[in-house]
């Protein structure tokens, strides 16, 4: 008999992965089911990408290998993005490495500098991915815990010296999944200090940068000194609705960025050149898909907020992403199963995201307004019975 390594047995099933499967099952047997589950946007790719998209595929130069950091023009609209949407310099040349997706690249940054032992700092409840891309690298992670009392940032002040001795990165994600709070600039100044003071790398996930509703989240890199320690990543995925094209970028402090570029090159070939092409009609096009997108999260937030509270939920209204973070009143698998048993409706346990979420349970809005007043209305019907 083969047996896998023992990397691989410290790695946990992907939450995800389990949620789709639980959903298939009940949609085999004819269930209604409604789908709060993974965060993966329900709004189409907007025309003009898909068209440049068409124009790229049919373009034979993009059909070879796309080796490298990313074309010179993507790497460029990159730039330009930032420049435009945060006043941030950015330089195409040294500063930028493309990825297959956000995702793919944290889950490799840690192999360009984790040694074994080593330690990463993982906010949790989080992405799963910053634990798991350390563990693939030999190193163990620190969990962060991210409460409600202090509006859901690590305390690191509460961090022992012991671990900041062995730390190597530290992970933050706002606007953060799963709890669609922000980080306010005191904080993120604080971070910066730590980092420096520590010879830390800060890995800032900013995926949703682009959702947000009654204020503008702050882009790390307009806080003084970010990037001498940072790397961020981003993805077309969410601000775009490109979840399957999987296209992002690593960007900031250019020694991080090319040590992950040199990590891909002996991994991966790079990204489609065709997808490249379409990233940059997404960046310096029409942006009046992303301001629709905000108001159709927006309109549904308010929906489910209004549901809730007639309900007698407990929850900060998110300030963005498209996940809603809710307080129940017992397990987070048991609120789940319950609700998948008795209302037919997919949410994501708050504990599958760290100990932290125990207690909370996490839906995400990518559903239309009508499925989202239809669950309120189930679960108005269960809490009745």
């Amino acid at each position: 008999m083969f047996e896998i390594s023992n990397r691989l047995k410290k790695i946990p099933p992907y939450l995800f992965v389990e949620i789709d499967r639980k959903k298939k099952e009940l949609i085999t047997k004819g269930e209604d089911v409604i789908d709060f589950g993974v965060g993966d946007p329900d709004l189409p790719t907007p025309e003009n990408i898909i068209i440049a998209m068409k124009k790229g595929v049919e373009n034979p130069k993009f059909h070879k290998y796309p080796f490298g950091k990313g074309t010179k023009e993507f790497r460029k609209a990159i730039s330009d993005f930032y420049k435009k949407n945060y006043d941030v310099d950015i330089d195409p040349e040294s500063e930028i490495c493309v990825l297959i997706g956000s995702k793919e690249g944290i889950a490799h940054f840690p192999l360009c500098f984790i040694n074994q032992g080593d330690i990463s700092l993982v906010p949790e409840p989080g992405y799963p991915v910053y634990n798991i891309g350390t563990l693939i690298a030999g190193g163990k992670s620190y969990f962060l815990p991210l409460k409600e009392e202090n509006d859901f940032l690590p305390d690191l002040g509460k961090i022992p010296e012991e671990i900041i001795k062995k730390t190597k990165i530290i992970y933050l994600n706002y606007p953060n999944n799963p709890t669609g709070s922000f980080a306010n600039k005191d904080f993120l100044k604080d971070v910066i200090n730590f980092c420096k003071k520590n010879n830390i790398i800060l890995a800032y996930d900013a995926a949703y940068s682009e959702i947000y509703f009654e204020e503008k989240p702050i882009n790390i890199f307009s806080i003084d000194g970010a990037k001498d320690v940072t790397i961020e990543f981003n993805s077309l995925s969410k601000t775009y609705n490109m979840t399957g094209w999987r296209v992002g970028w690593a960007c900031g402090n250019s020694f991080l960025v090319n040590a992950l570029a040199k990590i891909k090159e002996n991994i991966d070939s790079g990204t489609f050149e065709a997808i490249q092409y379409a990233g940059i009609e997404a960046l310096k096009g029409s942006q009046e898909s992303v301001e629709k997108m905000r108001s159709i999260y927006k309109k549904r937030r308010d929906i489910f907020a209004s549901g809730l509270k007639e309900l007698g939920f407990n929850f900060k209204l998110p300030k963005g992403t498209f996940y809603f973070w809710v307080k129940v009143n017992k397990s987070s698998v048991e609120f789940v199963d319950f609700l998948l048993e008795n209302g037919k409706i997919v949410s994501t346990p708050g504990v599958g995201f760290g100990p932290s979420g125990e207690g909370y349970v996490r839906f995400s809005l990518t559903i239309d307004e009508e499925k989202i007043k239809k669950a309120i209305d189930r679960m108005k019907k269960i809490w009745q019975k």
